[in-house]
């Protein structure tokens, strides 16, 4: 079975809610950081990203980032701006953008079923990322974020949910970016978990370095209690789960900063290189190559593997032209590769490459999320940014304190 377990929420008055909430960490840099929380001191991202209230040249992992972190969390919990609900409460989450709805179940998840393959992963966690999170949570004491999560709706979640809606939300408001934030507390508590009860596993969308810092930090606080018995809040870490019906995945494509000499040319030799213009490929498949101002056209080979993993776009891009071609063996820590999220378009590709920042782009049509489940029942692991989820949680709407 699959546990949903209710908490009780921090969570921000509703008047305050637009000036605090965020995006998450993990899109944007320090820079941008600094930034978006120009002029909004109770912004999120003071507890996120909590380095762009140290001195310029602070090193994003240095001890005062997690504590100056932990300080903030505590400043803006005793602010005024937010309150804890007295009593244990599952929550629903609907976001509308560019017409298109999707609504999901905000709760805790568990941390052994994390651990036991309940709860599905895709892709690999670098342990540099992993150790910045686990300090992040273990400091706060807090799960600031929560993880966006799908599920196969066999049991009819998505009704039950549409029930809940008729009454007044918690939160109701458009972001500067487009994306209607709608926030519900559930009345049905039982009835919902219940109907969670029969799905068998979970599947990880974005935030698989959250989840893995989560486990780590369950076991690190196990560790120290000698009383465990697991059911301590610790052992739980915030998801809001989406039924995979209403999911919508967008490409994650690529640039590459330096190219061999003649590099179009033998590539040519290898495959039908066709002028197009069109930026974005219209089918599995293929792949629209930009550059010196000009997209190509490329079909892929199928794989020579037969694991599902591999019938993947970004895959076949890996097994024939980038490793062959740009001795690109691992994408996750080569440096002459870079990954743009498909919200950012083509015109970015295009900007980059024309700019000299670049020498190439790839175009890539985008995974399915049928694809991201097939792969995660088999236990295979897809390459690095293969999966752009839009649109994306805010921050700093529910917290989950141990």
């Amino acid at each position: 079975m699959a546990l949903v377990k209710p908490f009780k929420a921090w969570r921000p008055l509703a008047a305050k809610a637009p000036e605090i909430v965020c995006v998450p960490y993990d899109v944007i840099s320090t820079k941008d950081a600094i930034e978006l929380s120009k002029g909004k001191p109770f912004s999120f991202l003071h507890v996120i990203r909590p380095e762009i209230d140290l001195p310029e040249d602070t090193d994003i992992h240095h001890a005062d980032v997690y504590l100056k972190g932990r300080e903030n969390l505590k400043a803006l919990l005793e602010s005024g701006n937010f309150s804890q609900d007295d009593t244990e409460n599952l929550y629903i989450y609907r976001l509308i953008w560019k017409d298109r709805s999707q609504t999901g179940i905000f709760g805790c998840v568990s941390t052994e079923e994390y651990n036991n393959n309940v709860i599905l992963k895709h892709e690999l966690t670098r342990p540099d990322k992993e150790d910045d999170r686990t300090k992040h949570i273990l400091t706060q004491q807090a799960h600031a974020e929560p993880v966006m999560m799908t599920f196969d709706d066999t049991e009819g979640i998505t009704e039950l949910m549409e029930a809940e809606q008729s009454q007044t939300p918690l939160y109701d408001f458009t972001t500067e970016d487009g994306v209607q934030h709608t926030i519900w507390k559930v009345q049905n508590t039982n009835q919902v978990q219940k109907a969670f009860n029969t799905i068998p596993s979970f599947y990880i969308a974005d935030g698989h370095h959250r989840c893995a810092s989560a486990a780590r930090v369950a076991a690190e606080q196990a560790s120290q209690n000698p009383a465990h018995t697991g059911e301590e809040d610790y052992n739980f870490f915030p998801a809001v789960l989406f039924p995979m019906q209403q999911m919508e995945i967008l490409a994650y494509n690529r640039v590459i900063f330096d190219l061999p000499t003649d590099f179009m040319e033998k590539l040519s030799s290898k495959f039908e290189i066709t002028p197009t213009s069109n930026s974005v490929p219209e089918k599995k498949g293929t792949i629209c190559v930009y550059i010196n101002k000009k997209w190509h056209l490329i079909e892929l080979p199928k794989s020579k593997k037969n694991d599902v993993a591999s019938t993947l776009d970004v895959s076949r891009l890996q097994e024939y032209i980038l490793e062959p071609f740009l001795g690109i063996s691992n994408q996750r820590t080569d440096k002459n590769i870079d990954f743009i999220g498909g919200i950012r378009g083509t015109k970015e590709l295009e900007r980059l490459v024309d700019s000299g920042e670049a020498k190439l782009a790839f175009s890539m049509y985008p995974t399915d999320i049928k694809e991201l489940i097939s792969v995660s029942d088999a236990g295979l692991l897809m390459p690095p940014k293969s999966t752009w989820f839009e649109p994306k949680l805010r921050s700093g709407f529910l917290i989950h304190t141990f």
